[in-house]
């Protein structure tokens, strides 16, 4: 197979889809790769070690999508990309549908196949190829929120880790899965005082556990948010519905009860956000202020660890992309319920209960079995 990586054009992203050693795997297996020239230089590969390991370099975007079988990508596609699509053509990427429905339209439009990362199961009903990317964004949260706690970037003048004789900055972190757990341990171990909050007991008690109960753990009730967060310095949203828009666990009242100064970050923005005040930002221009509340709603968070992010990425995916590429798209998704799960779109129909439900367009769902059968 013919597997194309351009480089990504969303703001400040500069991940690439495929590291050098995972391009030298799929050649070694047969298979070509074609990479955009300059396309790893954000996460510190070179060209000419992309050269070294077997890929042909390529000038721009539209001749990878031209010539490749499959497009690896690490963010949604913007229009311009989705213009490039071909019927059959296989997209494997982030894709996060469920927020946008103008990007769903035109992956319909163009009929190629959509595999989305974010939905990928595991034989335990995990997110293996969202849990590196999610780990990455929970650790970052703590470290954006405690810079905008500063006085000179508009925070409230808290320090996270507190000082002898001053109390330490509280975090609330709703949600306890990767990214909430990553985000409790780094702010725990910056001597914040940490509670976390979920609807899931068992998630709850892992957390008591891991931490001996230094960590504070409530059910994630609307009473239990609202008074969790009226006293924090810092509010992490982690919420997750697999290819459904987030949830939300914030309420636009609750913000002017909030000590002026204090951050809000929503991990949960690539699904539309889990407080009712968040919108997209990006790395360039990170934050807004709402009621006296900054929000940093940061879509590719990862991306400013590009590096760490690229090999993590790669080696939570290269196994899909091997096996899309020696089996073919159609059968390595039916040889593989939890890849199946990742189809999103095919042949101009949304082919992920989540997705179709989240955007209202339940008539245009096919189950992905009976797309594959069809």
């Amino acid at each position: 197979m013919l597997v194309g990586v351009p480089t990504e054009i969303k703001t400040h992203e500069y991940r690439i889809a495929l590291t050098p050693a995972g391009a030298r795997e799929l050649v070694q297996a047969g298979h070509q790769v074609l990479v955009q020239q300059g396309a790893g230089a954000g996460s510190g590969f070179t060209d000419q070690e992309y050269v070294a390991a077997g890929a042909h370099l390529k000038p721009t975007a539209r001749t990878i999508f031209d010539a490749a079988d499959m497009i690896v990508k690490v963010k949604e596609p913007l229009d311009e990309e989705c213009a490039m699509l071909r019927p059959g053509q296989v997209l494997f990427t982030y894709l996060h549908l469920a927020a946008s429905a103008k990007q769903t339209a035109l992956l319909m439009q163009s009929g190629s196949v959509a595999i989305a990362y974010e939905t990928i199961t595991d034989s335990a009903g995990g997110l293996p190829l969202l849990a590196p990317m999610s780990e990455i964004a929970g650790k970052l949260s703590i470290q954006a929120g405690a810079a905008f706690l500063e006085k000179a970037r508009g925070g409230s003048g808290v320090l996270l880790g507190g000082i002898a004789g001053v109390p330490p900055g509280r975090v609330v972190i709703i949600g306890a899965g990767v990214s909430g757990s990553n985000a409790a341990r780094v702010a725990f171990g910056m001597g914040a005082e940490v509670t976390v909050l979920d609807r899931s007991i068992s998630k709850l008690r892992g957390i008591d556990e891991a931490y001996d109960g230094r960590i504070k753990t409530l059910v994630a009730t609307p009473t239990g948010i609202e008074g969790a967060v009226l006293h924090s310095d810092i509010v992490v949203g982690a919420v997750l519905v697999p290819g459904a828009p987030a949830p939300r666990v914030l309420s636009r009242q609750i913000l002017p009860k909030m000590r002026p100064g204090s951050v809000v970050v929503d991990i949960s923005i690539d699904q539309g956000g889990c407080f009712e005040t968040s919108r997209p930002t990006t790395h360039a221009d990170p934050v807004y202020v709402e009621d006296g509340i900054i929000h940093y709603c940061v879509t590719n968070m990862p991306g400013a660890v590009a590096r760490s992010s690229t090999i993590a990425l790669t080696n939570a995916t290269l196994p899909f992309v091997l096996a899309i590429a020696d089996k073919g798209w159609r059968q390595a998704l039916l040889s593989d319920l939890n890849l199946l799960a990742g189809l999103n779109v095919c042949d101009g129909k949304l082919t992920h209960p989540g997705v179709a439900h989240g955007l209202s367009r339940s008539t245009d769902f096919v189950s992905p079995e009976l797309m594959l059968a069809s």
